[in-house]
């Protein structure tokens, strides 16, 4: 297979103030760009594709060498395989639980990693290639915004990598308690910005910066989920965990809470490299700008985003929509204006979504452990609800996967309320409280921001 190249999702944009960037380009260049210069996202202009027998191969496997599997297809050009397997070995050495809840309807536990979120997964091979594909003698500056878990799994995995540092915007009121602590106490390379402001606001901050020519200097990179670099590991662990529970060859419904859509969006990649996807379901929290477009056909973002007990998912316009757009054959941009619709029937033909808000989160965990014994927190329980909302909307479907996005420890006082127990304390959470550390606190100003970004550099 030739390598594959990316391009631009606003490479055909015909109006706005950015001139639409038209080259495609390698995949170093488009991790290490982490947006194109036109603020789109890059998508690839290729996919491999994964045939069912070797699918159906994955069953019983380490994740490390499904990950090798399918990741090689995309990084074997610019990476030896040898290279490869090693950041595989070293960056999956984790477990993957997968529960049954009922029947054949399952829950996959991606909260195992060092920060306890699925975000561990993108974040720390996403923190092997950079590191090992930058120039030996340039120095990175990796921009995040976080709205709870993304922030501290990056922090984590490029704590200490020599030549990059990383600075890490959240917004002051909208983080847990453990997971401000996660952020704050990081340190080394990694800095975190308490923002006064919401998640969508530090988005912004950084999309910003990256369009900025003063700030060329700084070798800027994302690692949010508009890079690339985040979306491609994401679509890996649903080829295997379909391995571990499906015949060959069957049709499965993946059930994933969504906020900014880098999760979903990998499960679209996986579904379009072969993986046999009946129906895609992204249940959103109170923030349903998307469930509300697929209902209307109109998009109309949600501003000032709302903010729900799933913290992580108080997205009100999704980055990567502007990815869906772009592979349903539409045009969004960042600043959430329809430039060219997707193909409105074929998108909900292939994608199911639903609004739920905290009062169904929170007797989703309640019901879910009482009913079935899982041990669901507020993301978790956005997606069993949305199952289950689809489930009574479509009619029962033989096969289902939802998937568990953060560890219930990362939210003591909601589970402790909701059902009077206290969630097993992770390994990877232990000892977080006798951590020091303290944030930059800083206004929703970019100029402020941009200014700090200088004085460190």
């Amino acid at each position: 297979m030739r390598p594959i190249s990316y391009y631009s999702t606003n490479r055909y944009l015909k109006d706005g103030d950015l001139k639409p960037f038209r080259e495609n380009v390698s995949f170093k260049e488009a991790l290490i760009m982490g947006q194109a210069p036109d603020a789109g996202l890059f998508m690839p202009a290729q996919l491999p594709s994964i045939p069912m027998e070797e699918i159906a191969g994955f069953k019983d496997k380490p994740y490390w060498e499904v990950a090798l599997a399918v990741g090689r297809r995309f990084w074997e050009d610019a990476i030896p395989v040898d290279d490869l397997e090693n950041m595989f070995r070293d960056a999956y050495n984790f477990e993957i639980p997968i529960e049954n809840a009922y029947g054949r309807k399952y829950v996959m536990r991606l909260d195992q990693g060092p920060t306890a979120s699925f975000k561990d997964f993108a974040a720390r091979m996403m923190s092997r290639l950079m590191s090992y594909l930058r120039g030996a003698d340039d120095h990175l500056t990796v921009l995040v915004a976080t709205s709870g878990d993304t922030g501290s799994a990056i922090g984590n995995a490029f704590k200490g990598v020599e030549g990059i540092d990383v600075h890490i915007l959240y917004p002051a009121l909208e983080v847990s308690p453990r997971q401000k602590k996660q952020l704050d106490t990081i340190g080394d390379n990694v800095r975190a910005f308490m923002v006064d402001g919401k998640f969508d606001d530090c988005q912004k901050m950084v999309k910003q910066a990256f369009l900025d020519p003063e700030l060329a200097r700084l070798n800027l990179t994302s690692a949010n989920s508009i890079n690339i670099g985040r979306i491609l590991p994401q679509s890996i662990y649903y080829f295997w965990g379909y391995a571990q529970i499906a015949s060959e060859g069957e049709e499965v419904v993946i059930c994933v809470p969504s906020g900014n859509f880098g999760n979903a969006f990998g499960c679209e990649l996986a579904w379009r490299m072969g993986l046999p996807l009946h129906r895609l379901l992204m249940p959103t929290n109170e923030n349903n700008e998307f469930p509300r477009f697929l209902d209307s056909g109109s998009y109309q973002k949600v501003d000032p985003s709302r903010r729900c007990l799933s913290n992580a998912m108080n997205v009100g316009h999704p980055s990567n929509l502007a990815r869906f757009f772009d592979i349903y054959g539409g045009n969004i941009d960042k600043e959430g204006d329809v430039h060219g619709f997707p193909d409105l029937d074929r998108m909900r033909e292939r994608i199911f979504s639903v609004s739920v808000s905290d009062e169904e989160t929170r007797e989703t965990i309640r019901s879910a452990y009482r009913e079935y014994g899982l041990l669901l927190e507020p993301h978790g329980a956005v997606g069993w609800n949305g199952l289950e909302k689809y489930l009574e909307t479509e009619g029962d479907f033989p096969l289902c996967l939802s998937i568990e996005t953060a560890h219930p420890a990362k939210f003591p006082d909601e589970i402790e309320e909701l059902l009077g127990i206290h969630p097993p304390i992770p390994e990877s959470l232990r000892g977080l409280e006798e951590k020091t550390g303290e944030p930059i606190p800083i206004p929703n100003n970019y100029q402020v921001f941009k200014d700090l970004l200088l004085s460190f550099a």
